[in-house]
This record gives C-alpha cells, sequence and structure tokens, in this order.
C-alpha cells in the first residue's frame, strides 16, 4: 500500500536501537536510554554503539585517546571556514567543511572517530571566529564534552559539562530518522562515508527535522518568573497556540530521552535558574493541559529540556542544530557501518500519477 514519506513503511533490518513509541522506550543495542545515560559516558555509549560491547578501561583509554587526536584541525579546514561569508549558517559550515575531509572514505571505526572528534572543533572554531573571539586549540587534558565546552566557552564547569554530556547521549542514535536514512541510502551506493555525513548533514539542516528548539526558549522567556506559567499558559490555550516542548510524532506517551534528562537535571545539588523554571513550568503545563485536553496527554519531548540546558549554559541558539549533530554523527556513523557490512542498494519505487 503506498504511504506518502514512505510513514509506517519498514525499510530495514537493525540492532542499532529500538523505539516503542506507544509504550514511551529508547533502546541502544537492547540498553534502556535511561539506564545508559545513569551509568556510562558519552565515549562509552559511543563505543558501544560503534562496536556492541562497551570497552574495558584499556579499550576505552585508547578511543578516548584517538578522540583526542583527531580534534585537530588541518590547516586547509580552517582556511575553508575563514573564507565562508560571515553570515553563512553553523550547518552550512559544518557541511561544507566535512563534505572537504581527505579520507579514504571506507565506513570504518577509525573514520566514524575522526567524525565524532572533529565535528566539535569546527563548531567551536567557526563560532568563535564569527563572534570576534580568539579560538581556543582542543585540549588533551579533557574528555570529549569537557573539551568541546572549552572550546566554545573557554571554561568547563564540571556540573555544566554532565548536562550537556546527558543531552548528547541522549540523542545519538533515533533510528531510521530521515538523516539516518539519508546516510544509509548515500552508503547503500557503495559511497563514501563522508559522503553519507554530508548527505545526513544536509538533511539534518531541514527545519522538519533538526530545527532548533528555540520555541521552548521563547516560551521560558516569555514566561520569565514561576508566579507567571499559569497566567501565560491559559493564554496560550485559549488562544489555540501549541506550546512548544510537548508532545512528539513518535511517542504517544512520555519521551524517555526527556525523562532520562530530567532525572540527571534532579542529581545536581544546584540547579541553573533556566532548568528549575522547566521543571516548574512542565508540572504546571500538564495540569492544566488535562483541564482543556482531558482526553490527550501531552508530555514533554527530548527538545523541551534540551531547550533549559542549552539556556542554562548561555549557548547561542545558531549553535543548537549543530550541537544536535554533534550528537548524531556517531549514529550516522553506526547505521553506515552497518549498511555497509550487509548492503543492498535502496531503490524505492514511484508511483506514477500524470497523464
Amino acid at each position: 500500500m503506498f504511504q506518502p514519506g514512505l510513514k509506517g513503511v519498514t525499510a530495514i533490518e537493525t540492532v542499532l536501537s529500538q523505539i516503542d513509541g506507544e509504550k514511551g522506550s529508547l533502546v541502544y543495542r537492547g540498553i534502556p536510554i535511561e539506564k545508559i545515560v545513569k551509568q556510562y559516558s558519552f565515549e562509552e555509549t559511543a563505543f558501544y554503539l560503534l562496536k556492541g560491547t562497551f570497552p574495558d578501561r584499556y579499550t576505552l583509554a585508547t578511543f578516548q585517546d584517538n578522540l583526542k587526536t583527531n580534534r585537530k584541525l588541518p590547516a586547509y579546514v580552517r582556511q575553508i571556514i575563514d573564507l565562508l561569508p560571515k553570515e553563512q549558517a553553523m550547518m552550512d559550515v559544518l557541511r561544507t567543511t566535512i563534505s572537504s575531509l581527505t579520507r579514504n572514505g571506507t565506513a570504518n571505526l577509525d573514520n566514524a572517530i575522526h567524525l565524532i572528534a572533529i565535528i566539535p572543533t569546527i563548531i567551536a572554531y567557526r563560532y568563535r571566529k564569527s563572534a570576534g573571539m580568539s579560538e581556543i586549540e582542543p585540549s588533551m587534558d579533557l574528555d570529549h564534552v569537557e573539551n568541546f565546552l572549552y572550546m566554545l566557552t573557554g571554561s568547563v564547569d564540571k556540573n555544566q559539562a554532565k548536562l550537556l554530556e546527558s543531552y548528547l547521549i541522549m540523542t545519538m542514535e533515533h533510528g531510521l530518522n530521515a538523516s539516518t536514512f539519508a546516510a544509509r541510502v548515500t552508503i547503500s551506493t557503495q559511497s563514501d562515508i563522508i559522503s553519507a555525513v554530508t548527505s545526513a548533514i544536509g538533511t539534518m539542516k531541514g527545519p522538519l527535522h533538526g530545527g532548533a528548539p528555540s520555541g521552548v526558549i521563547n516560551l521560558l522567556e516569555e514566561i520569565k518568573t514561576k508566579d507567571r506559567i499559569s497566567e501565560i499558559i491559559h493564554k496560550k490555550l485559549d488562544n489555540k497556540e501549541r506550546i512548544m516542548g510537548f508532545g512528539h510524532r513518535v511517542y504517544k506517551t512520555t519521551d524517555p530521552r526527556a525523562e532520562g534528562l530530567k532525572a540527571k537535571i534532579l542529581e545536581l545539588d544546584e540547579l541553573p535558574d533556566w532548568v528549575d523554571l522547566a521543571l516548574e513550568t512542565e508540572k504546571e503545563t500538564i495540569n492544566i493541559l488535562k483541564e482543556y485536553k482531558p482526553d490527550q496527554r501531552l508530555y514533554t519531548n527530548v527538545e523541551y529540556y534540551a531547550a533549559a540546558i542549552m539556556k542554562s549554559l548561555d549557548i547561542d541558539p545558531a549553535l543548537f542544530t549543530a550541537i544536535f549533530s554533534a550528537s548524531r554523527i556517531v549514529g550516522w556513523c553506526t547505521h553506515a557501518m552497518e549498511q555497509a557490512s550487509n548492503n543492498t542498494i535502496f531503490r524505492p519505487g514511484a508511483k506514477y500519477i500524470g497523464k
């Protein structure tokens, strides 16, 4: 039966992740995402997705060292970034620079490590140059997420790094979404992994897929203080406006990534003001929604808490989709490797409706 946009059509078999929208669950290689974000670091989770096992201490140290040595930007990539117009959007910069990388292109672990390591450096270098700030070289003493935050801001706060790490773990992999599908289609032609990731970035750029969660930030900025939550939410619902950050196309109940992020947030000794406001806004909004839509249950999605975290870290909203890509690069590379290991070219049919 014809399904516009391939909605509901199964196109691949995978061992990488499973989404159950009815139950509100997401697992990476059989392990619930809530358990992974509690117990493992960004590097451990990335290795697990890429290889299928968690690394022992020696293997993890080797993996971390490989990520560190691949952080540095080649001189020609810096020149490309410097030559791009200042008004060029970050996702355009990411697409152009990634496509310029000179690798042999095989979908393998070495190339995946290179891509995972270099994307944060591209983002940080471009951001600081565009803002008129001096660049910050990657640190060989910091882990992946701490180094990313350091290159962006010039300092590292352990609590902030943990919040960002939780978000990056939660968004590494999410089934056959549009950008991942684009990467697999490209690899299925026996093209190279650089081309596959470039395809994925071009797809992620689209506002229907990787659009920045600016709507949530606008909502929180409008509310400003806890005593205004009820007034603002009632007003929006009376005007039949959508409450940004609530509801998800796939999850019919709670988004497990939002729940995992919230649990991680609640572990902090001191909550950032914006995160504290987001927690209270969620609680009151869900109660108000029950009054307006008693037969419909809307819960926060991952973008809701992602926006609150990014706001608390004072990260420019123009970077949100690129930072999302710095996480999802793990999933793109893993899917490219899986596709290459048992390949059949994608060649769906098209129903002709012309004369």
